[in-house]
Parts: C-alpha cells; sequence; structure tokens
C-alpha cells in the first residue's frame, strides 16, 4: 500500500504573498507531485489547483484602524484555520507573510507538534525585534529573502535559509522600452510614468487621488508625459479604470499589465511595498510614497528601528529614492521628484546606479525552488521521527 499523500496548509492574506505561496507550491509540486496543498489564499492559489478554504480578500487590510474594522471576520477566520489545525493535523504549516496573523497559527501549530515553515519573514529586524524569541519557540524554519534576514535569525539562533529573492527571476536580460511602448499603444518618444497606488483597497482609496493630482502637476513640467497604473488581480478594476477616465488626465489604468508597464515606464510613484523592489530590477526608479491613519503612522515611526521603509534604501544604506510619507507626500513634492528621476540628469543617473547595486543584492535565480527544497527537508526531517 503506497503512503497517504503529505498534506501542507498554506496561509496567506494579500495579493504578493498569494503570489510567493503559489511560486513555491508551484516548485514543491514538481518536486514532489505527491503533495497536496490547502489553505487560504488568493487567486494564484486557486490557479494552480490549491484548494482555498477561505479567500484572503477577507482579512487583506493594513494599519491598526484598518485591522480593528475588520476584527470580527479576521478572529473568525483565525478560529477556523487552529479548528483545522487541530482537527486535520497537516504534515506541515506553510505561513506566507501576513505576520500578525500567522504568527498566532505558528504558536498554535506548535502545540500540536505541526512542524511551521515560514516565508517571507516578519521585518523583526526592522521594529518590534522582540518577535525574534516568538519566531525562535514557534518556527521549523525561516525561509528569508535577504542574506542580511537569515544573519540576524543566526544571531538569534533561529533555523534560517536564505533562499533569495523572487524578483531576481523576472530580472531582465534585454529590454526593449520601445517594443513595450509599441505595445502599449504608446507615443515612443514621450516620457512614460507609472502610478502605482498599492493593492489593497484601502491604500488605494487613500493614495489614488494624491498620484492623480500627482500627474496633473507633472504635466506642468512634461506636457507630453503618458501615466499608466497597472491594476492589481486583488483590486476592483473599475475603481481605477473610473478613476483614470474621470480625470481628464492622459492616464490608463490597465489589468495584468505590470511587467509592460515596468518595461515603459521612464520612473513611477508607487506605494511602498514589494512592488517597488519590483520596479528596481527592471532599472525603474521610483518616488516611494505613503499615507495611512495618523495612529498607524505614529506607532509606526515610534516602533521602527531602521531609517527607511524602502528595501532599495534599506539594501543600499543610503536614500536611492526619495520617501514621502504621510504630510510629505504633496502633489507637488511628488511631482518634482519624479520628474528628477524620470529625465535624465545627475539624480536619475544616481538613482539608476543605485538600482543596480541592488538587483546584485538579491541572489541567484530560482527562489521558489530553494524555498520549496526547504520545505520538503522540514517535511521529510519529520517523516523520520
Amino acid at each position: 500500500m503506497s503512503a497517504a499523500p503529505r498534506r501542507v496548509l498554506v496561509v496567506t492574506g494579500e495579493a504578493s504573498g498569494d503570489t510567493h505561496a503559489a511560486g513555491l507550491a508551484r516548485e514543491a509540486l514538481r518536486l514532489d507531485p505527491a503533495l497536496r496543498f490547502e489553505g487560504m489564499g488568493g487567486p494564484a492559489l486557486r490557479e494552480l489547483g490549491v484548494r482555498i478554504l477561505y479567500d484572503a480578500a477577507d482579512v487583506s487590510v493594513v494599519g491598526i484602524t484598518e485591522v480593528l474594522e475588520h476584527i470580527g471576520p479576521i478572529w473568525r477566520r483565525l478560529r477556523d484555520l487552529k479548528q483545522r489545525l487541530a482537527a486535520e493535523r497537516p504534515d506541515a504549516l506553510l505561513l506566507v507573510d501576513f505576520p500578525d496573523f500567522n504568527l498566532r497559527l505558528a504558536t498554535e501549530a506548535r502545540k500540536l507538534g505541526i512542524p511551521v515553515v515560514y516565508f517571507i519573514s516578519p521585518s523583526v529586524w526592522a521594529w518590534r525585534t522582540g518577535r525574534v524569541h516568538r519566531i525562535k519557540r514557534d518556527v521549523s524554519r525561516m525561509l528569508t529573502l535577504f542574506p542580511f534576514e537569515k544573519e540576524f535569525y543566526d544571531r538569534h539562533g533561529v533555523p534560517a535559509t536564505f533562499v533569495g529573492h523572487p524578483v531576481a527571476d523576472d530580472i531582465p536580460q534585454e529590454t526593449s522600452v520601445t517594443e513595450a511602448r509599441r505595445r502599449l499603444g504608446l507615443d515612443r518618444g514621450a516620457p512614460v510614468f507609472a502610478l502605482l497606488p498599492g493593492s489593497r483597497t484601502g491604500e488605494i482609496r487613500r493614495l489614488l487621488d494624491p498620484l492623480l493630482e500627482t500627474a496633473r502637476e507633472t504635466l506642468k513640467a512634461v506636457p507630453r508625459a503618458a501615466f499608466l497604473i497597472p491594476i492589481a488581480r486583488t483590486v476592483d478594476a473599475a475603481l481605477l479604470e473610473g478613476a483614470a477616465a474621470r480625470s481628464g488626465l492622459p492616464v490608463v489604468a490597465l489589468s495584468n499589465s505590470f511587467d509592460e508597464i515596468a518595461e515603459a515606464a521612464d520612473a513611477a510613484v508607487a506605494a511602498s511595498g514589494t512592488a517597488v523592489l519590483e520596479l528596481a530590477v527592471r532599472g525603474v526608479p521610483a518616488v516611494v510614497v505613503y499615507r495611512t491613519t495618523w495612529a498607524t503612522y505614529a506607532v509606526g515611526r515610534l516602533a521602527l528601528k531602521v531609517p527607511y521603509i524602502s528595501l532599495v534604501n534599506l539594501l543600499t544604506g543610503r536614500a536611492v529614492l526619495p520617501e514621502l510619507l504621510q504630510n510629505e507626500f504633496t502633489p507637488a513634492a511628488a511631482a518634482r521628484e519624479l520628474v528628477a528621476l524620470g529625465m535624465p540628469g545627475p539624480r536619475r543617473d544616481a538613482a539608476l546606479a543605485g538600482l543596480a547595486e541592488v538587483r546584485a543584492k538579491l541572489g541567484e535565480p530560482g527562489a521558489y525552488r530553494r524555498a520549496a527544497a526547504a520545505l520538503l527537508e522540514v517535511l521529510d526531517a519529520e517523516g523520520r521521527r
């Protein structure tokens, strides 16, 4: 009689985590086609054939105020997943990002004797460092995107594997700006700027209008400029398409178009997050912006132990990209920075040199496969007990 397939409960709570979870699961299934994944996620995991028990969109919020407003659904999902862990005892729990939720699940799994693999580390090196003790207690293996994260965990006695960053797989060998602009129907000689308001509805509601006003201000300096908004899969496309159409500006919102927009763009204004790094590996400098509730911002500033919020700046150790947060993010200020980054000159040259440094720090391609191999190592070790 053949052994029963090994089962992995995977949990993520946002669009980027869903993408990364699907990348890891895809490679794990190539290494062991008998694996069975199910859990909480979104469209990327669903398209892979993972059984989605709970939709990540139900809990995808950011910031203290937003979490409090959605605390009921969040706690219900947490309770449901804890009950499922206890009732079904999967062979491993795979947690992807989403730390405030997922670290609670890690504690429950540890009590039940279920090994925990955590992909995409919480930023314990940047803020709320005390969480490392909880991670050491509850997480069987931490999979890190950056070498400095593994060094941090090594110092604290946490089993960790540096797998590299998946965006290293996306570094273009050759990028044809002309071809990308042709496909998008753009004037090949006019400046093109990308506007990225984030992948959560709350972010978009706070950032979209200031980004459109940034475009309006930019046109005063660069009248021929065009603006493109990539629409994340987790967002209602009508929200962005309607706002772009109503603005009366040369702004177009496009679904499933991040890669083409990144190839076509000279520079961007982007909500702080993974997209800034994804632009960086393609050689597109960005003005990093963010607005959140004042309660969330105040707590974050008190707890933050690093000088920057952008991974590009953290990886280089200097302000390669401008960061405009809260009141600093005004359309006029963002437009000035966007023009400086997008048009030929010393500011753009310095930024591009910094982005080249970042690409060198991301590790070799194949992060998902290395992460999948680490998951299988944990499963194999558990099977030998």
